[in-house]
């Protein structure tokens, strides 16, 4: 009896780990594909044919269709951030700080970061559905017979004008949101046009531009990345797109907070140096 006891718990032990080893395995798999998945795009990117009307229609497809909604975004944000700080920094008597912390703060980290998010559910969930049906259809399947390399076609070019597009995106995003900033203090404080951005420009610097230009790129490439990732290989049947779609948003969403962590820290270490 004892025995069977000691049996019955080993097997429950043992059912339980292997519960959680599964999903850490799956991911760490899933994250290898990935890896080679991103070596093959660098691989084909330097290639010939360069599909340079392809590549423009995706940058016209995710810049021109996003704009509206990184517009409205970026200056509701830029309301909101200075609706919600303004009547602390009245409390201190620091109101007149109000035009470089907005600036500093959209443009740093806000800006790129909530600009990211926003693409990442527009433009990683299309990719993501658009080549899962091609892929569910069998259109992948028809060009390779075909002769024509689908990844160099509908890969490379969609990452690439993604990798371009989020930045001129940020940009966008944070110029609306610093005007957003400025109707606020206008109403309440009545601060000039002139003298609002000249606050804005002389409390940043090149340090403040650059590392979120940068960040800004590698956000766009891992959006453009998981997002071919997993429409390519999606799962046959209609429901593998609706998976694909989904799972190319959570994936891509988590992976930028990773990079911007990632960023921030290497930026912390190269002042300090």
């Amino acid at each position: 009896m004892f025995f069977n006891i000691f049996g019955i718990l080993r097997d429950s032990v043992m059912s339980s780990i292997r519960s959680l080893t599964i999903p850490i395995q799956s991911f760490l798999i899933e994250i290898g594909d990935l890896s080679y998945f991103t070596a093959r795009f660098f691989k084909e990117s330097v290639k010939r044919p360069f599909e340079f009307k392809e590549f423009l229609r995706q940058c016209y497809y995710m810049g021109n269709r996003s704009l509206v909604l990184v517009g409205i975004t970026g200056f509701i944000i830029g309301l909101v951030l200075t609706l919600q700080t303004r009547p602390t920094l009245l409390e201190f008597g620091a109101v007149s700080w109000m035009p470089s912390m907005v600036g500093i703060s959209l443009i740093r980290e806000i800006g790129p970061m909530i600009t990211a998010l926003v693409c990442a559910g527009r433009i990683g969930s299309g990719i993501g559905a658009e080549l899962g049906s091609m892929r569910v259809t069998e259109q992948i399947d028809a060009m390779e017979v075909s002769g024509t390399n689908p990844f160099k076609y509908l890969v490379v070019t969609r990452v690439l004008a993604s990798t371009l597009m989020i930045p001129l995106l940020v940009i966008v995003g944070d110029a609306i949101g610093l005007f957003g900033s400025f109707l606020v203090e206008n109403a309440k404080g009545a601060v000039s046009f002139e003298l609002f951005f000249s606050q804005v420009f002389a409390s940043l610097e090149f340090g403040d531009l650059l590392p979120a230009t940068i960040k800004s790129i590698f956000f766009g490439l891992a959006i453009g990345l998981v997002g071919c990732f997993k429409g390519y290989y999606c799962e046959k049947g209609t429901a593998g797109v609706g998976r694909a779609a989904n799972s190319a948003v959570v994936f891509t969403s988590l992976l930028l907070f990773v990079i911007d962590f990632v960023a921030v820290f290497v930026t912390d270490i190269f002042y300090e140096l």
